[in-house]
């Protein structure tokens, strides 16, 4: 998977569509982002024996991340993610701009 914690994505389909935020949290074996303000949901909690009265929450839940696309820093657009060799090492870059990414 590479898109990673911290990147900033846009989202490309769904209810959110055109909507931009940044990855909370990465879930590679079920291929989902946890994206910032992005595919919130109502929950409803009961009350508890303790006391506590229900209550409405609004909880962001993980998008797949065939709904999302990398939004490159320079060009501030759409980009796809690639892998270069530098100095012997492996770094993601940027296919639109080829600048590379932390």
């Amino acid at each position: 998977m590479k898109i990673k914690k911290n990147d900033i994505v846009k989202i490309i389909s769904g209810k959110d569509k055109n909507k931009t935020g940044k990855v909370l949290k990465a879930f590679p074996a079920k291929e989902q982002v946890l994206v910032e303000n992005i595919n919130i949901k109502i929950k409803h909690q009961k009350s508890t024996k303790g006391g506590q009265k229900g209550q409405i929450l609004k909880k962001a839940y993980p998008i797949h991340i065939s709904n999302v696309a990398f939004v490159d820093a320079k060009t501030k657009e759409g980009s796809k993610i690639g892998k270069k060799l530098v100095k012997g090492k492996s770094v993601r870059i940027s296919k639109k701009s080829g600048t590379v990414l932390s």
